[in-house]
């Protein structure tokens, strides 16, 4: 039976550590801060936000939270994140995705000062990921991933890592950071997808398996060799009338069967979602130590 991998304490643990470098901020004068921009009542982005803005505020962070109606235009919403690009007391802004269908998410994105894009999907940082530049800022979520590797004690370097999916948010960004060279990195990196022929026989072949193709349970006991470790970054509704709410949450993997075969595994919900908003808080704090270099 899989060992889990526990995101919420791995999670304090990188808190733990902001927690000192944020107090050695303040006490040369500055506290990070970070604005959400939220446009529209989407309830999981609502959520999302809401416990962004709690963890700002758990550690001294100054959080600015800006919700806009869902009839924000695209040139509004240009002038908000001008403002906060010009906001010398924040250093990092996230523009919750997806917003209204009538935005275009990629040019709000590129409205953004690349100092302050703590989300790591600005052009010019996603350059420096591609080119190992440490001063960029590289996604949460796929930072997220390597850093539940690497605090686990899984090995990554000379590793096959089989990455299911390839969008800018997860795949592409997690293929590229675990290329690198140096800790939790070196691995040998193949990114599969729907239309990947012999699915099952390649995640087979994997050391490490990253689901996050956005299909509930989509990963079973097929897809995973005896041993092989598993992180599930999906995040899926599923109807269930005997929950309080209607529905659970469940990652991309069937859990139950995958844990009969894999040596270690993220639960979902506990497993990687908490590590994004740690990775995003780190993201922060960084962003604010590079501003007063």
């Amino acid at each position: 039976m899989a060992q889990l991998i526990d995101g919420r304490a791995i999670a304090e643990k990188v808190y733990a550590q902001l927690r000192g470098e944020i107090a050695e901020l303040k006490a040369s004068g500055v506290t990070p801060g970070l604005a959400v921009v939220l446009v529209g009542d989407d309830p999981a982005s609502r959520a999302y936000v809401r416990s962004k803005d709690k963890m700002c505020r758990e550690l001294g962070l100054h959080s600015v939270k800006l919700e806009l109606p869902a009839a924000t235009t695209q040139e509004e919403l240009l002038a908000r994140v001008e403002e906060l690009n010009r906001d010398a007391t924040i250093h990092g802004i996230l523009v919750q995705s997806p917003p209204p269908r009538h935005i275009d998410e990629g040019a709000i994105v590129r409205a953004l000062d690349p100092a302050k894009d703590v989300d790591g999907f600005h052009p010019s940082n996603v350059a420096k990921l591609a080119l190992d530049d440490p001063s960029g800022f590289v996604p949460c979520t796929p930072l997220g991933c390597q850093r539940l590797l690497v605090e686990s004690g899984i090995e990554v370097s000379g590793a096959h890592v089989v990455v299911l999916g390839r969008s800018m948010i997860v795949g592409k960004p997690l293929a590229l950071l675990l290329m690198r060279k140096g800790r939790g990195a070196d691995a040998t990196v193949t990114v599969v997808h729907s239309r990947s022929r012999d699915l099952p026989e390649i995640t087979r072949s994997a050391d490490i398996v990253v689901a996050a193709i956005g299909r509930a349970g989509f990963v079973t006991a097929e897809h995973v060799r005896d041993g092989a470790v598993v992180i599930d970054v999906g995040i899926n509704r599923v109807e269930d009338a005997g929950a309080p709410k209607g529905y659970k949450l469940v990652g991309d993997v069937a859990f139950a069967e995958v844990a009969a075969k894999a040596s270690a595994m993220t639960p979902v919900p506990g497993g990687v979602g908490p590590m994004t908003i740690a990775m995003l808080m780190a993201n922060t704090v960084k962003a604010c130590q590079q501003a007063q270099a």
